[in-house]
């Protein structure tokens, strides 16, 4: 497992670290996101969606309410889901995530996605966030799959 750790100070250092990360994450099928409430995710996710020329940073909000948000590319189609809300398997079920995992060139982000093992088993790519102060935020990034090229 390889694994890199940022501070970022601000949200505009958040979302340019994932702009950064996109280049490395378009070849993962799946991410979880991980943090509390107001630790970053979707301020991260803006950077990302950016990064890989799926979408501008305005046009990326919080799937907390309609659970995933779709985001084509040219490279990669990037659906970025919040499970927050979904607490069974039989609700898990009816998103078709499953689906989005399999087709080549999806990159599926998931936030609260260590809420079902089975992501977390099964993710290219875990990244970690932590609220330090107001602005500030711990980011760590960790590579699980090796049979996959992260770079």
């Amino acid at each position: 497992m390889i694994s890199d750790e940022y501070i970022t100070h601000s949200a505009e250092e958040t979302i340019a670290l994932g702009r950064k990360l996109a280049s490395t994450l378009k070849s993962a099928r799946m991410v979880i996101l991980r943090g509390s409430l107001g630790a970053g995710k979707t301020t991260l996710v803006k950077g990302i969606a950016e990064g890989l020329q799926a979408a501008s940073q305005d046009d990326v909000t919080s799937p907390t309410f309609t659970l995933i948000h779709e985001f084509c590319g040219s490279e990669v189609n990037l659906f970025h889901v919040d499970l927050y809300r979904v607490d069974t398997q039989r609700e898990l079920d009816t998103l078709g995530l499953d689906e989005l995992f399999a087709e080549d060139g999806n990159l599926v982000l998931l936030e609260w996605g260590e809420k079902f093992p089975r992501f977390v088993q099964e993710c290219d790519v875990e990244i970690s966030l932590e609220r330090i102060t107001d602005q500030q935020r711990k980011i760590v990034v960790k590579c699980k799959r090796r049979n996959r090229s992260l770079e």
